[in-house]
């Protein structure tokens, strides 16, 4: 049975998580929009998302390195200043309506996404505290618990940003932007609960040993992980933010808009009660294929059709392919360093995957603007399959003796 300090870390985390999920639901539904308002030109409207991500980018390892060196909370809680910092931001471009201003709330948002982002690390040192006998599989349903907190951020997000976008009429938005700083002061105090050692053994052997970063990244295993939460999240990041200027440009309304996020961002996270017992059932491995398939689902969808519908089941099926790659992918990553080695590899991974995310969500305007969205759905298709070609090679059973 789980000691009381675990559960009541993972509540801590889960309920961080929402907080940061809803803030980001918000910036998914109206950035493009804000953007597409301010911006010189049209195909520049989804340029504050990349630079929020090159934020993200930017900030992911020395998040990781300041957390090694002064622990998961004290770092968790500068995350959460600057996501206060980025929202009244975000509130004083509109207001302004500086183009330059807002961009620069997406650098202060995107380091705010970074730390966030280690909300799920910090998942698995709960349950490496919590001395579990068996460590990856406890740590899968710890990571995928926390991830399960964005299931508020599916309900409470999209109305969020809807009945805030016109508290500061008659210039739309910069009331969003304040909830968003609401939300990461609710989350400061939230991450005060937590009550995590500096440092956790995770039992691995060697673990004081520290390798190269270039031959942990060259192992099978590490650049499956790699790729499967990259790809995951860019294919993810990329529909999901052309989603709203796609939809504008097919006539249907913000209402429609935020029905279609909130599909999405449920896809997203309502897997994550189930998605560490499939883990732990089937192997990482096939949770990361299934993530596959439905991702492969999601774009038949999309080009299937540009009714409201097609949009709402393709950004479902999105959201429940990047959860299974995603978290698929950090559970694998966690096997693959020892303890002393965690920091660096971590903070690699979220570098790794935020430098194309950030390149993603810069290009999605362009992209959508000139190739349109159901050819944007068709350019997922080659990476989706190379991850499957890595998964299936991992899954392959091993030769017979005779045959090698």
């Amino acid at each position: 049975m789980p000691n009381p300090t675990f559960v009541k870390n993972v509540g801590v985390l889960a309920f961080a998580q929402a907080l940061f999920f809803m803030a980001n639901t918000v910036v998914i539904s109206t950035a493009p929009l804000v953007g597409l308002q301010y911006a010189p030109s049209p195909r520049l409207a989804t340029v504050p998302l990349g630079i929020q991500f090159l934020g993200t980018m930017s900030a992911t390892m020395p998040a990781s390195l300041l957390m090694q060196r002064v622990g998961r909370r004290p770092g968790l809680l500068v995350g959460m200043a600057l996501g206060v910092l980025a929202g009244l931001t975000g509130a004083l471009a509109i207001q302004r309506a500086s183009f330059g201003l807002f961009c620069l709330a997406g650098v202060f948002y995107g380091a705010f996404s970074a730390f966030a982002q280690y909300l799920r690390f910090t998942a698995a040192d709960a349950a490496d505290a919590a001395g579990f006998a068996d460590r990856v599989a406890a740590r899968g349903r710890a990571i995928a618990w926390v991830m399960g907190g964005g299931v508020v951020a599916a309900v409470l997000g999209p109305e969020l940003a809807d009945r805030t976008r016109e508290l500061t009429a008659p210039v739309l938005f910069a009331g969003s932007y304040l909830a968003i700083a609401a939300l990461a002061g609710l989350g400061f105090l939230t991450i005060a609960l937590l009550d995590l050692p500096h440092r956790t053994h995770t039992g691995t052997a060697g673990s004081g040993e520290v390798r190269p970063l270039k031959e942990i990244a060259r192992q099978p295993a590490a650049i499956t992980a790699f790729l499967a939460a990259l790809v995951g999240y860019v294919t993810m990041n990329l529909l999901m933010t052309a989603t709203p200027l796609a939809m504008l440009a097919c006539g249907h309304g913000f209402t429609d808009t935020k029905h279609v996020i909130q599909w999405h961002v449920l896809g997203m996270f309502l897997p994550s009660f189930v998605t560490g017992k499939l883990i732990t059932r089937f192997g990482v491995e096939k949770v990361i294929s299934a993530g596959i398939v439905l991702n492969l689902l999601c774009v038949a969808v999309a080009v299937a059709g540009l009714e409201v519908e097609n949009f709402a089941v393709a950004l479902f099926l999105l959201g429940v392919g990047w959860n299974f790659m995603f978290v698929g992918g950090t559970t694998l990553l966690t096997t693959c360093h020892t303890a002393a080695e965690k920091a660096r590899v971590q903070g690699l991974n979220d570098l790794l995957v935020f430098t194309s995310v950030a390149a993603s969500a810069s290009l999605a305007g362009f992209v959508q603007s000139t190739l349109g969205w159901q050819t944007m759905n068709l350019l997922a298709i080659p990476a989706l399959l190379l991850v499957a070609g890595l998964v299936l090679a991992r899954l392959r059973p091993a030769l017979p003796a005779a045959a090698r």
